[in-house]
């Protein structure tokens, strides 16, 4: 985590993305957890003097993802509570949560305070909004209706190939945008 300050410093990033790594098939899932936290705990420490801020990203499992320890925004939630420091929080990808558990409006709420960021990729395929059965409008609306004001990442191809393609991200993202 001490290298990983240095590199944050000189591409000027606040924010780390944090994927705790793989479920331990012979260790207890509470054991797991207490340890995840006392280790989160720790990067706290190193990262709060410097104004950085890990995000926790829960992945999906059934298609991307097979084994990841923190794959649901209800566990990275709990987390993020018992780890109780501003320099954790949620990382809200929508895909990955769509896949895993859906309902998003709602997770989204019941995660809000410890959100501190969203990415933004469409299902199936994670393209650009418009192109699956997520309907970003509403969730834009809702993110925005309570008040959000930090980044939402795009993390995904485009359905197109060159300057079409580029066209179609940016036509999508003005078609959800509730401002």
């Amino acid at each position: 985590m001490r290298d990983i300050v240095d590199v944050a410093k000189r591409v000027n990033a606040r924010w780390l993305t944090v994927v705790p790594g793989y479920e331990h098939e012979k260790l207890p899932h509470d054991y797991q957890m207490a340890n995840c936290v006392d280790l989160l705990r720790q990067c706290c420490d190193i990262l709060e003097p410097h104004g950085l801020t890990m995000v926790l990203e829960p992945l999906n499992h059934p298609t991307n993802h097979p084994g990841l320890f923190l794959h649901e925004s209800p566990q990275a939630y709990l987390i993020c509570r018992a780890v109780n420091r501003p320099s954790c929080k949620i990382l809200f990808d929508i895909y990955h949560q769509q896949i895993t558990e859906g309902n998003l409006i709602p997770n989204i709420d019941h995660c809000w305070d410890e959100i501190g960021y969203f990415q933004a990729g469409d299902n199936p395929g994670r393209k650009e909004p418009g192109t699956g059965e997520i309907n970003y409008g509403n969730v834009f609306r809702h993110i925005a209706g309570k008040g959000f004001k930090g980044i939402v990442g795009m993390e995904h191809g485009n359905s197109q190939p060159g300057p079409e393609g580029e066209r179609a991200v940016i036509n999508a993202y003005r078609a959800v945008d509730p401002g």
